[in-house]
């Protein structure tokens, strides 16, 4: 059995979903930074950078940052569909994962924690820092929805890792709303995603509505 450190509305649910997906047993062990009650010893034990989410296989193996735990579950699993089967549709979709986090999870990370990558900062420039990296991470998806853009899904008839990544990574810092009036198609795509009958359930564990 896997074992998934995460928690609710995190980067966690892009690996839960991806486990559903490969029809793969796992348990959920509720770890962040940011739950005081939550396992955090255990998480960095195996994580020392302590984030989300981490990852161990049924062989004691520990796989952390998304993309490549998404990558090595559609490798070490073909028959799931999470990455193509074709070798010029897999690796666009390689790319596409490294594109995300390299391009949009980093600036979350900046829009988040704007104090960590100054100075001395002050309040004034953290809201500048902050803005900025809204700005850029909107120009990031949108030039994301141009390249890799396809319908129903990004993976093709059904949704792979790459949908898998975007729809979750996609719903912070109000990209949704940026998408929907700027990448119309697009947004509806992610919408398919989290509403797919063998997904739905994960988006709605950690982002009910």
């Amino acid at each position: 059995m896997y074992t998934l450190y995460g928690t609710r509305g995190s980067g966690s649910a892009a690996i839960e979903a991806a486990l559903e997906l490969a029809g793969l047993p796992y348990r959920n062990v509720r770890a962040s930074t940011w739950e005081d009650d939550s396992a955090q010893a255990e998480l960095r034990a195996l994580n020392p950078l302590g984030q989300i989410p981490t990852l161990q296989t049924p062989g004691g193996a520990v796989l952390t940052e998304s993309a490549a735990i998404l990558i090595t579950l559609g490798l070490d699993h073909p028959e799931s569909g999470l990455l193509p089967a074709a070798p010029a549709a897999r690796a666009q979709a390689v790319r596409g994962l490294v594109y995300i986090a390299a391009n949009c999870y980093s600036a979350i990370s900046i829009g988040d924690y704007p104090e960590r990558w100054c100075n001395e900062p002050d309040a004034d420039t953290n809201a500048r820092i902050r803005a900025g990296a809204r700005q850029r991470l909107h120009h990031h998806w949108e030039l994301f929805a141009d390249q890799f853009a396809a319908e129903p899904f990004l993976g093709g008839g059904q949704p792979g890792a790459l949908d898998l990544l975007a729809a979750v990574v996609s719903r912070w810092s109000g990209t949704r709303a940026h998408l929907q009036a700027q990448r119309p198609a697009f947004a509806a795509t992610l919408m398919r995603v989290q509403t797919h009958p063998r997904l739905a359930a994960v988006f709605e564990r950690h982002w009910p509505e």
